[in-house]
């Protein structure tokens, strides 16, 4: 790997913001997310993972419309918003990688005393984990996907409003 050029990065970093960040900037086109979709070899592993570990409830499982005999699955993330899996029995689609322009993890707001207890949990559950700034805990799902916890309010990142 060569040397980057922090100084660079940096200024074209400010360039863009110069011209693109903006101090009165007009309401989304969008509501909100309406779900995040992964993909799960075992449903019932990932519904263990998901709703027993983590606490986030199942709330529908239904036929996926685009592939018969997929399940398509919901978790509860809280404020309206889901975490959706597909399960796609007969095809092989191997083991989670982490590609240019796929996901590189889903970060998920939790309040802090919940963050505590979710990081025992992990611990409990024999979760391997990478905790970052006491805020943040990175692991890996049963499928291999990065999911972050992290302890800072929705709109905030590291102590900076970020919405």
């Amino acid at each position: 790997m060569s040397a980057m050029d922090l100084p660079a990065i940096e200024a074209e970093r400010q360039r863009i913001r110069d011209a693109h960040l903006k101090a009165e900037r007009p309401p989304s086109t969008a509501r909100g997310v309406h779900h995040v979709a992964l993909l799960s070899a075992d449903v019932e592993r990932t519904v263990r993972f998901y709703q027993g570990v983590l606490g986030f409830p199942l709330t529908e499982m239904i036929e996926n419309r685009d592939y018969k005999g997929s399940t398509h699955f919901f978790f509860d993330l809280g404020n309206g918003n889901l975490i959706a899996f597909f399960d796609m029995p007969g095809l092989d689609l191997g083991p989670y990688a982490e590609v240019l322009g796929g996901l590189h993890h889903l970060a998920i707001s939790v309040d802090p005393g919940t963050w505590r207890q979710l990081r025992e949990r992990l611990d409990a559950a024999g979760v391997e984990y990478m905790e970052e700034s006491g805020t943040s805990l990175y692991f890996r799902d049963p499928d291999g996907a990065r999911i972050e916890l992290l302890a800072d309010p929705l709109g905030e990142m590291y102590g900076n409003k970020v919405l």
